[in-house]
């Protein structure tokens, strides 16, 4: 097989910008998002903002347990004592309250795991928008949020939550 001369200068053109590429240096970045939304004047906001909205059912909750719990040490102290259709009467309506208190329980934390989600959301949108902000000013070419490791010049954690701090100070 005969290579011809514009063959060999095509291959060597090709290698030689190939190379040029190669040697352009990529700035490359990465968050910790667990420490976004963990650290970050916004995330903590939002996990006030949830207490807040949940801790009349979550006190509620708390009675209702203790109430029943009550119940409960009271019902075998008199146990010995009462009838068989006091007890039974009374093991039903111990049933009734707990089972109440299971379901209450079970919504309180779907709610509160939606409300969450809702407001990691809300923390994660306006991360996204300061983490594209960092990128941009300072010409990252790449920014990661899950690494397995990465040196410390790489992170750009503290940088984001300067932005998302300052903006919630306004």
């Amino acid at each position: 097989m005969k290579i011809s001369y514009k063959q060999t200068w095509l291959a060597l053109f090709l290698a030689a910008a190939s190379f040029g590429l190669i040697a352009q240096e990529s700035r490359i970045g990465y968050i910790n998002t667990q420490r976004i939304t963990t650290e970050s004047a916004i995330a903590k906001a939002a996990q006030a903002k949830l207490e807040q909205e949940f801790s009349k059912r979550g006190k509620e909750l708390a009675d209702l347990q203790a109430a029943l719990k009550t119940f409960s040490e009271k019902f075998e102290r008199d146990a010995p004592t009462l009838t068989e259709s006091q007890r039974a009467s009374r093991q039903k309506e111990g049933a009734e309250l707990n089972r109440d208190f299971q379901r209450k329980q079970r919504e309180y934390q779907e709610d509160l795991n939606g409300r969450r989600n809702e407001e990691l959301q809300q923390v994660l949108d306006k991360a996204n928008k300061a983490v594209k902000k960092v990128a941009e000013d300072e010409k990252y070419d790449l920014v990661i949020q899950e690494v397995v490791y990465s040196s410390a010049r790489h992170d750009i954690t503290e940088k984001v939550l300067k932005i998302l701090n300052a903006a919630a100070a306004k």
